[in-house]
Parts: structure tokens; sequence; C-alpha cells
């Protein structure tokens, strides 16, 4: 025999529901990280579990002032660029085009992820699609200019570098068509 749902449980567990689904990924890590203290404490003792924890503070700390940077340079681009306003030159129905400026972008973005991936919400906002998207980030990964100039010219040598520069230039280009075809529904977050 079925059930009748009460339609009084159905309006407490109606405004869980969006929480959950908004805060999935904090709650994962955060089980995660609560399981691995406990499993570190019963090892190790508490001492060890203590010292995990001031490392992740310190860890914290250096991280934080990037984060803040880049979301606060985020949220300025968001404010400045209008919706839509990149469809025209990242959007759908940009062509090549737009996945070869995306591409520009994604390796003269200076800095780490915590600018570069608030940057591709607002990309995202701003009217670009997942192609575009995908384009930007392969590219700041493989490509970025900082990384070549700073890591790669210096401790590798030049021939080393160009040659691996010109043999991922087209990747970002190749994956941003690929995302574009996958029969994938998605919609950029508000």
């Amino acid at each position: 025999m079925r059930r009748v749902a009460d339609p009084r449980h159905r309006a407490q567990v109606a405004p869980v529901l969006p929480f959950l689904r908004r805060h999935a990924s904090l709650m994962v890590i955060g089980a995660i990280s609560v399981a691995s203290g406990a499993a570190l404490w019963r090892r190790d003792g508490a001492d060890a579990a203590l010292h995990a924890l001031v490392h992740a503070w310190d860890l914290f700390l250096f991280i934080l002032p990037s984060l803040l940077a880049g979301l606060l340079l985020a949220a300025a681009l968001r404010q400045l660029m209008a919706p839509g306003a990149l469809a025209r030159w990242m959007g759908a129905d940009s062509g090549w085009t737009g996945l070869l400026v995306a591409t520009l972008a994604g390796a003269l973005t200076p800095g780490g992820p915590m600018a570069a991936f608030p940057l591709v919400l607002v990309l995202a906002g701003a009217g670009a699609d997942r192609g575009a998207l995908i384009a930007y980030i392969m590219s700041w990964t493989l490509n970025g200019f900082q990384r070549v100039l700073v890591y790669e010219l210096p401790l590798l040598g030049p021939s080393f570098a160009i040659t691996r520069l010109l043999i991922t230039l087209p990747m970002p280009l190749l994956a941003g068509w690929i995302a574009r075809r996958l029969p994938i529904a998605w919609e950029p977050p508000k």
C-alpha cells in the first residue's frame, strides 16, 4: 500500500532541498574533512590532528588574499558587463572566432585558479557558451603566458618550451569544438 505524503511534511522539506543542492559540494568536502580528521586523530593522536589543523589554517591564510582578489575582480567585471554582452564574441553562434577569442583570453589571463575560475562565471553570465568556456579554461591551463615565461623558459629551455607550446596551441580550440557538439543540456549559473 502506497503512503500519501503529508502536506505539512512536504512544506517542511521543500526549503531544505534547494539548500542541499546549492551546498552539496561543501557538505561532501566537510564530511571528508571530518572523517579524515577523525581517522588521523585515531591513528596518530590529538597532537597530529592539531598539527594538521594548524597547517590547514596557515594554508587558508596564504590563499585568502588571492581568493579575495579573484572574487573582487569577478564581481567588478560582472557589474561592468551586461548579460549577453559577450554573446557575439564568445556565444554559441560565434563559431571558430569565439573559440579563438576564448583561447586567446585564457592564454593572457594571469594568476592562478582563484582568479581564472571566478572569471569563467562572469564570462558565462555575459553570454559565453560552454565551448568558449572550456576553450578558455584549457588555454589558461595549458598555454598561460605567465607559466611559459616564469617556469618553462628558464627551467626547461626555449626549445622545449616552444615545442610544448606549439603542440598544445590547438587543444583548447579542439576541446571547445567538442564541447559545443556534446548533446548535454547546460545552462550558465545565475
